[in-house]
């Protein structure tokens, strides 16, 4: 929209500069650049919604911009979380509309309007999140330094069975123990030191690690179970009374943090951040869930403990 706002002021500069020359007038800078047209144009789009030029409404797309609604306050939280599936919906196709496997927990099965946009108008569930991305060199070169050979040097004869490394579809290199591999990059991410919304997918049976850092995945949070057979506490949650401890005692605290801006008031409490940087929840995409074991219930854990 700016560039299309940029260029119709560049033309409009050059038949001014037209008209003195063949007037054989005297160049004014400020009669010549018109900041109305670039202010006027980004605020007619913003307010209407038509994103382009005005005189060519045709061609310009509709319903960009939307004023927020603020009728109540579960309006807004529905209107910021909404998806729109860009399928025409005069169309009768019954299978853009229908609920796929891979929505579960990412996608409410229940909100979505009456009518023509039904099923292909959607929302995110409340607490999914949206990946932004994070730079993939530190992983890359952290894994060269343990023990993961770079494709260049890689020789398929001497090491048929070594595991593909994978970083956002890249194939960097091979590993010969991944099964210790992804432990330890697991555990920086559980412990804050790589960033959280980092996917790490292990497939067993085709010999692949593929890792994700790239913007645009949608992520859901998840509580993680002690794994570790040489823990006392293997197969119970790794949140335990200790946190639930420090979030009661942000609740007491929520008077004294009234006047802080959000660092400070990330700094002095523990709240989502802690329960993420101390390894009691995970971030999964839909790619790393079908590699996960996902207990349903408190009950089902208990069943599965033994």
């Amino acid at each position: 929209l700016f560039r299309v706002l940029f260029v119709k002021l560049g033309k409009d500069v050059y038949k001014y500069l037209q008209r003195c020359v063949e007037n054989n007038q005297e160049f004014n800078v400020q009669m010549a650049v018109k900041a109305s047209v670039i202010t006027n144009g980004l605020k007619y789009s913003l307010a209407t919604g038509n994103w382009g030029d005005q005189k060519k409404a045709a061609a310009a797309k509709a319903g960009v911009s939307q004023v927020l609604n603020r009728y109540t306050y579960a309006s807004t939280l529905s209107h910021l979380r909404r998806t729109n599936t860009p399928v025409g919906r005069d169309g009768k196709l019954a299978k853009p509309r229908q609920l796929h496997n891979t929505h579960w927990g990412l996608v409410c099965p229940a909100e979505t309007p009456e009518g023509q946009a039904c099923g292909l108008v959607k929302n995110l569930s409340l607490m999914c999140y949206v990946s932004v991305g994070s730079e993939s060199t530190p992983i890359t070169d952290f894994m060269s330094q343990r023990q993961m050979e770079l494709l260049e040097e890689y020789d398929p004869v001497v090491n048929p069975s070594a595991t593909k490394v994978f970083v956002n579809g890249v194939w960097v290199g091979v590993h010969t123990n991944p099964t210790q591999l992804v432990q330890v990059v697991q555990e920086l991410r559980r412990n804050g030191v790589l960033s959280y919304e980092m996917s790490l997918v292990r497939d067993i049976r085709d010999r692949e690690f593929k890792i994700f850092t790239d913007a645009g995945r949608v992520m859901r949070p998840l509580f993680v179970v002690e794994t570790d057979y040489r823990k006392p506490t293997r197969g119970s949650l790794i949140l335990n009374k200790t946190h639930i401890q420090k979030l009661l005692d942000d609740k007491d605290q929520a008077g004294e943090l009234a006047g802080m801006n959000d660092a400070d008031r990330a700094m002095n409490t523990f709240g989502w951040k802690g329960l993420i940087h101390s390894g009691c929840i995970e971030y999964l995409d839909a790619e790393e869930e079908e590699t996960a074991m996902i207990v349903m219930t408190p009950e089902d854990l208990e069943d599965h403990r033994n």
